[in-house]
């Protein structure tokens, strides 16, 4: 059974709330996996298929592969799933519980909905169920910046679980990078700006600049020349921010942050 996942709201400062759950930020009778977007994936992860649940049971969570220190690593799932030959070890993740002996428990609050969790007692190599600590945001997202983690989740203790809705009773609080880079170029087909650390070694794309500043950086821009696809342009200097770097330097999912000319 597919259920469409709830989804999580962005805030700028973590909370120190006792009313929110905070967590890590990081599917009949068969097992079945699937994404956030109905794609079923349950070949993908054969390790995950014997699980013993209840029939009628619907789980939540998210499949990491972790890197030696622990933390997720992003690429090497990224990797896993393209790649049923992959050597990586995936470890699924349960937040919640939706549905629980073919009935649903969304209506529930996440802190029935935890116990409910806990009751199923997933003894499992590759399951990790995660459990949350009652409030202390702030402190909790301080040690995920030491330890160089993604971010953090805040979930409303005694919020539903609402079915494919982005809710400001779960909020997450991401872990950003910022750097400095050039902007060396642009595609002409989908408009993403082609990146440069200052040493000239490759950054990779940026997708995400708001209308104003585009306007801008083509006020300002200086063609140098153009091939098929791309515009070529005298490097100018931006600040973005983004997750982390992959293993190859390449920057994940930057956005523009500010100009620095």
């Amino acid at each position: 059974m597919f259920v469409s996942p709830m989804l999580l709201q962005s805030i700028k400062e973590p909370l120190d709330d006792e009313n929110y759950i905070t967590e890590l930020k990081f599917d009949d009778n068969q097992i079945k996996l699937y994404t956030r977007h109905n794609n079923e994936v349950t070949s993908k992860f054969p390790e995950l298929l014997d699980l013993d649940i209840p029939d009628g049971t619907v789980l939540d969570g998210e499949v990491i592969v972790a890197a030696p220190d622990g933390a997720p690593n992003f690429e090497a799932v990224m990797e896993r799933f393209m790649s049923k030959k992959s050597v990586h070890n995936i470890v699924y993740c349960v937040f919640d519980v939706i549905y629980k002996d073919g009935q649903s428990i969304a209506a529930k609050p996440l802190i029935e909905r935890k116990t409910v969790l806990n009751s199923l007692e997933l003894n499992h190599p590759n399951i990790f169920v995660i459990e949350g600590i009652q409030g202390n945001g702030l402190a909790y997202f301080n040690l995920v910046k030491e330890k160089n983690l993604e971010g953090i989740v805040l979930k409303k203790a005694d919020s539903p679980y609402e079915i494919n809705k982005r809710s400001h009773n779960w909020l997450k609080m991401i872990n950003y990078d910022y750097t400095e880079v050039l902007i060396t170029g642009y595609t002409k087909k989908d408009i993403k700006f082609l990146l440069s650390y200052p040493d000239g070694t490759a950054a990779g794309f940026m997708e995400f600049m708001p209308h104003a500043e585009r306007g801008k950086f083509h006020s300002m821009k200086q063609v140098k020349s153009e091939s098929d696809d791309y515009v070529f342009i005298e490097p100018i200097l931006c600040k973005v921010k983004h997750r982390f770097k992959t293993r190859h330097g390449k920057l994940r999912i930057p956005s523009f942050e500010s100009w620095r000319v």
